[in-house]
């Protein structure tokens, strides 16, 4: 039986140059692991913008033609941060598309 070794202490990587790659806000902890390109053409970054917000606009519009929704504390909480997320992801990206249109 192999010996097994602890993995090594994990480095903070540093910043590409040119700022190439933009950490996302909505990374989970100071490490970030989700990133923008961004030097992708502004089209796409609308497109990819333009889904994740759309995506909760349709989520919170079905929820509010319904009648009362009864629920626990907990799940709203639950609720509200699926939808913070991919809006803070389209919101990223908005940010990049105005700091390229400047």
């Amino acid at each position: 039986m192999s010996k097994l070794h602890p993995d090594p202490p994990y480095e903070k990587p540093l910043p590409p140059p040119g700022n190439r790659y933009m950490a996302m806000t909505g990374n989970c902890s100071d490490m970030p692991t989700f990133f923008i390109d961004t030097h992708v053409p502004l089209d796409i970054l609308l497109e990819a913008a333009n889904y994740r917000i759309r995506a909760v606009v349709e989520v919170l519009e079905n929820l509010s033609m319904r009648g009362s929704i009864e629920c626990e504390s907990f799940i709203l909480s639950d609720f509200a941060l699926l939808c913070a997320i991919p809006l803070r992801d389209g919101c990223d990206v908005l940010d990049i598309i105005k700091r390229r249109m400047r």
